[in-house]
């Protein structure tokens, strides 16, 4: 049945699992075919009946075969290379907020992707997540019961600690709550502060699943327009300081520094000022900070200046870990804490302690310090590439911040970036659709560019030739 070498490298139930795949995926043994028994197994091609038991299961359990008491093993109905076979056909996408939610994560698999908001695996610390997952191994990790409420406290210390160090935040583990994700932290915070009908300001443009968060909870949203230098301080303050109560801000979520999508960043002065009109006008601030650790100037947060007095502040290691990881954290003032704690539990229990107990081994290497490092300076220079490629082409940049993830540019001669985007993806090219960032979702010729996916020949001969 087989051509099984015991003296290669790859064991013999690999060899076995794979070579009856094969053998089904051809067609060679059709749906409904009984396979020989496990002693006949064995006996023909001279291996151990246990070996045969492993293998035989291995296949059940990713449903290639069946097992039939008192019959024997059965080639499954419906293979699940056939359940499974994606799609050749690539409907075209409808741009809108939906589309950003949905499609983008579904599309992985698309042959370029500058417009999508994660950095390529070759990017990531894949060493040290390597070694973490050995570590988890040996660890005795509990399978039977759930993790903490508020999270895997070792890590909770580590968060604390680190940001002490890097970010001057002073807190301690139990003003730290571990999250799926950042998005479930701007989540819960967004739950325990915003009633139907709150004024909520945000970034403008900004992030659109937070925009499409807010929305969902009856929030009235007001843009804060960003600009090259961070924000626009007059339209602010002539905002919080009108007559008019209905237009008093219950809270302002906002991205401080290499911000999503234009990479720009507030300065120490606006920071400092924005935390007075917060306690003036009595809002709270959300921070979301999930850029941190590619910021190569250690530029004060707001939490550090504020202490998490008026501020929430988020981070994640989505973009510097893994994104599959979904781990984040928020802290706050411990009232604040131990109120969004109790939310995550009525929205989804604990959040996994694997997942969390793996981020520790990984961001406890000695060596991840050195990866931060190292993938700041490779941004910098994969930003410095993908600017003077497009400013050659005649796009006019936001601004060049050499750091972080983005680039946001438009050309003159594009009146919607949305005629450029639909053709893209025609070819398989994912781009950052401007309108999905700003807040009133009106047409404009932004584009965002993720750097570390732009360095390729093919999106450039794409872009000259458009």
């Amino acid at each position: 049945m087989l051509n099984l070498t015991p003296s290669s490298s790859t064991p013999l139930v690999a060899q076995i699992t794979e070579g009856i795949r094969s053998l089904i995926d051809a067609r060679s043994l059709k749906p409904g075919t009984k396979l020989p028994s496990i002693r006949a197994f064995a006996a023909t091609h001279s291996v151990s009946v246990f070996t045969v038991v492993e293998a035989y299961n291995r296949l059940v359990a990713q449903g290639l075969l069946s097992n039939q008491p008192h019959a024997g093993f059965f080639v499954n109905r419906i293979s699940t290379k056939a359940q499974d076979k994606p799609s050749d056909e690539r409907h075209p996408p409808v741009f809108d907020a939906d589309w950003y939610l949905q499609q983008i994560f579904e599309n992985r698999d698309w042959p370029l992707k500058p417009g999508c908001g994660w950095l390529p695996d070759d990017w990531m610390f894949a060493d040290g997540v390597r070694r973490g997952m050995r570590k988890l191994g040996t660890e005795g990790l509990s399978l039977s019961g759930y993790g903490e409420p508020m999270g895997l406290r070792a890590l909770r210390q580590t968060i604390a600690q680190n940001l002490a160090q890097d970010q001057l935040i002073s807190a301690c583990s139990d003003q730290v709550l571990l999250t799926h994700g950042a998005s479930q932290g701007l989540e819960l915070a967004a739950r325990s502060l915003i009633q139907p009908g709150d004024v909520v300001l945000v970034d403008d443009p900004g992030y659109p699943n937070l925009m499409r968060l807010l929305r969902s909870l009856g929030a009235r949203l007001i843009g804060v327009s960003r600009t090259p230098t961070g924000y626009d301080m007059q339209q602010l303050q002539h905002l919080l300081e009108s007559e008019v109560p209905s237009l008093r801000p219950k809270a302002f979520f906002t991205q401080p520094r290499l911000q999503s999508p234009t990479c720009s960043r507030a300065s120490l002065a606006q920071m400092h000022q924005l935390l007075k009109w917060a306690a003036q006008h009595d809002f709270m601030l959300v921070e979301n900070d999930i850029y941190a650790d590619m910021d190569a100037s250690h530029q004060p947060s707001l939490a550090s200046l504020d202490q998490l007095d008026r501020v929430i502040y988020l981070g994640s290691f989505s973009k510097t870990v893994s994104a599959n990881l979904r781990v984040g954290y928020l802290l706050a003032r411990e009232g604040i804490v131990q109120r969004l704690t109790q939310q995550k539990m009525l929205s989804g229990l604990t959040s996994s302690e694997v997942a969390e107990r793996l981020v520790h081994n990984v961001i406890t290497d000695g060596r991840w310090r050195k990866h931060l490092k190292s993938l700041r300076e490779r941004l910098a220079t994969t930003h410095e590439k993908v600017a003077a490629r497009l400013q050659a082409l005649g796009f006019e940049l936001y601004c060049e911040p050499r750091e972080g993830m983005y680039l946001w540019a438009r050309h003159p001669r594009i009146a919607d970036s949305m005629t450029m985007v639909a053709a893209a993806a025609e070819q398989g090219i994912l781009l950052g659709l401007g309108r999905l960032f700003v807040v009133d979702d009106k047409p404009t010729n932004w584009l965002r560019f993720n750097v570390a996916f732009s360095d390729d020949e093919r999106l450039w001969q794409w872009l000259a030739a458009w």
